[in-house]
């Protein structure tokens, strides 16, 4: 009996973390993956990281693109695994419309990301990194890695909790046609 209230405690308090309100509607639609598509944008709060250089960085520097901002880490399997799949999409479909988001959370900073793309081979993500890790934690992100489908005006639209393969035939189509859709329903 104690497992189970302490399971249902869990359930009840990841789906709290994944909400960003109180009053925050269930999934309207799973997407490929198990993307979970929400009823309508949610706002998603203001965090800050840093580019290769150091420059300081916030979401709204990515204005007017769809954005696919994925939580991860070097020392985090599944966020391993999963890179040179968020590579392959960035390769495929990156551009004036598109921009994966690939946000380390690692504390030793930049040099471990680029490091980790090298080994990797990691050739079409820009790194970013957010070593107090407080970007993870304000997007109530309860695990990594943890992807957040962006829409143009910076909106929570998706998010995806867990590893997945981000270039799959359907993936791509998924995107392509929620970017299609974006520039219509753009002002």
């Amino acid at each position: 009996m104690r497992k189970l209230i302490g399971t249902s405690w869990l359930a009840a308090a990841l789906w709290g973390a994944m909400t960003s309100s109180a009053a925050a509607e269930p999934p309207e639609r799973v997407g490929p993956n198990g993307l979970l598509l929400w009823e309508s944008p949610r706002d998603v709060s203001d965090i800050s990281f840093e580019d290769v250089d150091g420059t300081s960085l916030t979401l709204a520097d990515f204005e007017g693109k769809l954005i696919l901002l994925n939580v991860w880490a070097t020392w985090c399997g599944p966020c391993r695994e999963e890179m040179p799949t968020l590579d392959a999409l960035q390769a495929e479909l990156g551009g004036t419309d598109f921009e994966v988001v690939a946000l380390s959370i690692d504390r030793k900073g930049i040099e471990v990301v680029n490091e980790f793309y090298q080994e990797v081979g990691i050739e079409h993500l820009a790194p970013y990194v957010d070593q107090t890790g407080m970007a993870s934690a304000d997007l109530g992100a309860v695990g990594i890695p943890t992807t957040l489908l962006l829409d143009r005006q910076g909106m929570e639209i998706g998010r995806l909790v867990g590893e997945a393969e981000w270039n799959t035939p359907e993936m791509i189509e998924f995107l392509t046609e929620t970017i299609e859709t974006s520039k219509e329903e753009a002002p």
